[in-house]
């Protein structure tokens, strides 16, 4: 046992007996750790590393960059977002270090370089971003807005890293390496030989490494034989118990400079730039060097490269930049200019192909570069007037060497599709962002082509020769005008010194009575007379814009035209609705607006938004649809204020109405969407001072109810309701005074229906004092209500008095007459129920039909009371009959089920046929006898 504990056993002392070879004294004896817990020397003499400041803070650094690395690997939207917030509050904390190091370091500026490079192209993948879940989603839109804003500090040196990317980072690279050098800490493996040498070489033998290691195998050899390693549970042998003495650890680790001058010798990475287009680069060399380039040379170069549009491995950015060195070699050679916009042709149509989703916009840089050869087309056709150009031009018949040219192309499909680009690209854009901004400064770049190109159809050569252009065409580029003018508002016709001329409606009129005159399809002339009215509404030219409305009959057909127009339709009642606000016809307004706001779909309908459907979710190709017919963000009309015009005409309207027809059960609602309101606001349990714009309007109707004008007035008009609403409006101040002069109006209104029944006769100028109206304004007000029959009173124009009649019912008698109609309905409801439980339906029904026969017999019993009789005209029936049924001849089969007494009762006056004497259980039968004789 002594040999598997100590180095020296009895075997080893006897072949070492030699006195030449060196003597070993034996290893004491010493519990070893298991291998999963042993420690190395190198470690367990470590002495502690102290680092400055500066080394701890940028060595946290660059842990969080090298974390943000990997989340970018895995494109973790979320985990980058938290990783760039820990990396600026890192940074915050070297803030004082950066500072005395004399600026920030290079790494950190490399770091939001290349976060920048990486948000940007996550965010111009757009189908990627599609796919993205909801929180990757929503990390990376707003690490792209944080991120924007924390580059404006360090917006200078990013510049200069982009521009010189390699100075200063193979100096911050070896200083990384050499910092990793000094820090690095391995822990060496634990070695686990199958034997282990017993003895050690003491200090100054010349033994070479040879002869040690042959000694050590024979050594191995010979003592196998006594001490086998025997290996216990766990895998533990002799070795691992033993402790090793110094030079007995192996072959020694490699040092710092060691692996520094491996680092050294080793062959350096180079980087590789690929260039943009390096496949184009390649075949840049269209022709031969001593190639005739002539017409036939171009277009078959031309058509070679034509050929290939469309096919699977076709590289679009290679196809657009060979057609234009083909264009730059055609010019150099002076081929002409019909060559040239036969190419550019090509190159547009090779553009718009290059995005071959349709749902998606094109990217920035290409807008840029179809809008300068959109431009550059317009300009050789405009110089060049002997180029003719059309779909109906065949390519075998196209001439491009001698004038007068002939080309093959549509300039203005072109320009059409430029225009829904643009359109798609307004859509594609955040619309609270710079980047919408910069778009649309585009929108005059378009607005000039247009019209550049306009002028381009309309030439002719000669007054008598017609234009270029089909009247097809020309109503096609003039609806493009028009759809880019209607929703402009010039606020220049406003101004009291305006003494020119109103372009805009000049404009607007000529275009759209040509496409009128000459359109033949029915959508361009909705379409055109709808941008029409929206215009006339946009600038207060109410009267024109209500007869063009009610003239076209538009509101009859508009449900078979297509989805856009719709939307269009809906915008113009809209823009109706408020011009007709602001001209104080609240009731044209709430005509105009009802349709939209009664179904709560005011968003979807006008195309400014989609609404969560609980019926049933939209598959993503109708979303995709959906989307594609929304309006741009500036084209937008304010839906709070459209929900507050609404509102508050419907309350100037609802009111005073309610007012007169509070005693009323069946009144009619004018407006369900108001009613609604109000009864949402009636069911809280505790009302608070109004918050929001709804709140506001259902304070107001509250006190218009009473005939506090004020009141009123002070909940429309205020600081918030300004800022949300009225200040919206081009002239504020004039829709406000307009507001209270309806709200004095329209309280005087309902003041008279609450109150009088109260008053025998009310003077004139009380009430213009009390609603501070003029005298003449309220004399009008009673005399329309007086005409219009809902005041029951007369004006006494020597006392200046309004005398009250005394026709109208109390409130304590309107309340009864209401309370007996209810009554009457039940008890009628009550006998229909009990003739179906006894069985009676069939006669019922039988009498209706063949009448009841003539006669004076007594036909008791048959519905199981024998003393109820049917009364004929002529019958000796006197006194009541309790439940009679009564039938004079002439009434075609009508039952009427109301008591009868005729006039030879004792205690009526003869000739008078009494509805419900003293007698009757209920009074209130004559009154329903008259309303069902009216009926009938």
């Amino acid at each position: 046992m002594a040999g598997r504990f100590f180095r020296g056993s009895d075997s080893e002392s006897d072949s070492s007996s030699d006195s030449d070879e060196p003597t070993f004294a034996p290893q004491k004896e010493r519990p070893m750790r298991p291998a999963g817990f042993q420690l190395s020397d190198d470690e367990e003499e470590q002495t502690r590393v102290v680092r400055s400041a500066k080394d701890k803070r940028y060595e946290e650094l660059r842990k969080i960059i090298k974390l943000i690395g990997n989340h970018k690997k895995i494109k973790d939207m979320s985990k980058v977002l938290s990783g760039f917030e820990d990396l600026g509050r890192a940074y915050d904390k070297a803030k004082k270090v950066v500072d005395k190091e004399g600026g920030t370091p290079r790494f950190y500026i490399r770091s939001l370089s290349e976060l920048d490079e990486f948000v940007n192209e996550c965010w111009e993948d757009r189908e990627a971003r599609k796919q993205m879940s909801k929180n990757n989603a929503k990390g990376l839109t707003t690490l792209r807005q944080k991120l924007r804003k924390y580059n404006r500090d360090f917006e200078e040196q990013i510049t200069n890293y982009r521009e010189h990317p390699d100075e200063g980072d193979e100096d911050d690279e070896e200083r990384v390496e050499e910092k990793e050098v000094d820090t690095e800490e391995v822990a060496p493996a634990p070695v686990i030989p199958e034997s282990t040498p017993a003895f050690q070489k003491q200090e100054g033998d010349d033994l070479d490494d040879d002869d040690l290691s042959d000694w050590s195998s024979s050594e191995t050899d010979s003592s196998s034989s006594d001490d086998e390693m025997e290996v216990g549970p766990g895998g533990y042998t002799l070795a691992m118990f033993l402790k090793k003495k110094p030079g007995e650890e192996g072959p020694k680790k490699e040092g710092k400079k060691e692996r520094a001058t491996k680092k050294e010798s080793r062959p350096k990475w180079q980087p590789v730039k690929k260039p943009a287009y390096s496949a184009v680069k390649e075949k840049t060399v269209m022709f031969a060097k001593e190639a005739d380039i002539t017409h036939e040379a171009v277009v078959k170069k031309l058509a070679e490269i034509i050929a290939a549009r469309g096919k699977k491995g076709t590289d679009r950015s290679e196809q657009i930049e060979l057609l234009k060195e083909l264009m730059t070699i055609a010019d150099g050679k002076g081929l002409g200019p019909a060559i040239s916009v036969k190419i550019m042709f090509h190159i547009l149509a090779a553009i718009y192909d290059y995005n071959p989703n349709i749902a998606t916009c094109m990217r920035t840089e290409m807008w840029e570069v179809c809008l300068n050869f959109i431009k550059k087309l317009l300009g050789v056709l405009m110089e060049n007037r002997d180029i003719a150009i059309g779909d109906n031009i065949l390519e075998e018949s196209e001439i491009l060497d001698t004038s007068p040219y002939r080309v093959r192309g549509c300039i203005l499909t072109l320009v059409e599709r430029l225009d829904e680009e643009f359109t798609k690209m307004l859509q594609a854009c955040d619309a609270h962002s710079t980047e919408y901004v910069d778009r649309l400064k585009d929108e005059s770049i378009m607005c000039e082509i247009l019209e550049q190109l306009q002028q381009y159809l309309e030439f002719r050569s000669a007054p008598d020769e017609p234009c270029r252009a089909t009247s097809a065409e020309l109503c096609r580029i003039y609806l493009r005008r028009v759809e880019h003018t209607y929703y402009k508002f010039d606020r220049t016709i406003f101004d009291d010194s305006f003494d020119g001329v109103d372009t805009s409606k000049i404009l607007m009129g000529e275009l759209c009575k040509y496409i009128y005159a000459k359109d033949n399809t029915d959508r361009l002339r909705t379409r055109a007379m709808l941008c029409q009215i929206y215009h006339h509404a946009l600038h207060d030219r109410w009267y024109q814009a209500r007869d063009l409305m009610l003239m076209s009959h538009l509101q009859d057909n508009i449900h078979h035209s297509d989805v856009p127009t719709q939307i269009l339709y809906n915008r113009t009642m809209v823009q109706l609705g408020l011009c007709a606000f602001r001209q104080g016809m609240t009731r044209d307004a709430h005509n105009a607006l009802v349709d939209i706001q009664s179904g709560g779909r005011a968003k979807e309908l006008l195309a400014q938004g989609l609404l969560l459907q609980r019926q049933h979710e939209r598959t993503p190709e109708q979303e995709k649809i959906e989307k594609r017919r929304l309006l741009p963000y500036h084209m937008h009309i304010n839906l709070e204020q459209l929900e507050c015009v609404y509102l508050v005409s419907a309350m100037l309207m609802e009111i005073p109405y309610m007012a007169a027809h509070e005693m009323d059960a069946r009144r009619r609602m004018i407006s369900k969407n108001f009613h609604h309101v109000l009864r949402m606001s009636e069911r809280q349990t505790l009302t608070g001072p109004p918050e929001s714009m709804r709140e506001h309007v259902v304070a107001a109707s509250k006190a218009m109810k009473t005939g506090n004008w004020k009141e009123c007035k002070n909940f429309i008009i205020n600081e918030k309701m300004s800022t949300k609403v009225w200040d919206l409006f081009f002239k504020p101040l004039k829709v406000q005074e307009m507001i209270t002069t309806k709200i004095q109006e329209e309280s005087l209104r309902t003041y008279l229906f609450t109150y009088s029944s109260v008053y025998d006769s009310l003077s004139l100028f009380t009430l213009a004092n009390m609603f501070e109206l003029e005298r003449t304004v309220v004399h009008s007000i009673i005399s329309k209500m007086i005409l219009n029959e809902e005041l029951m009173a007369s004006l006494d124009e020597p006392t200046q008095t309004v005398v009250m009649h005394r026709t109208e019912p109390t409130r304590l008698q309107s309340l009864a007459l209401q309370l007996s109609e209810k009554v009457s309905s039940l008890v009628d409801n009550n006998e229909r129920i009990m003739d179906l439980k006894q069985g009676n339906l069939f006669f019922g029904k039988q009498n209706q039909q063949f009448n009841y026969q003539n006669n004076n017999q007594n036909q008791g019993g048959w519905q199981g009371k024998g003393n109820q009789k049917r009364y004929d005209g002529g019958g000796d029936n006197k006194g009541w009959q309790n439940k009679n049924r009564y039938n004079d001849g002439d009434n075609k089969g009508w039952q009427n089920k109301n008591r009868y007494n005729d006039n030879r009762n004792s205690d009526n006056k003869p000739g008078w046929k009494q509805y419900g004497g003293y007698n009757n259980q209920n009074s209130w039968e004559g009154r329903r006898n008259q309303r069902q004789q009216q009926r009938y």
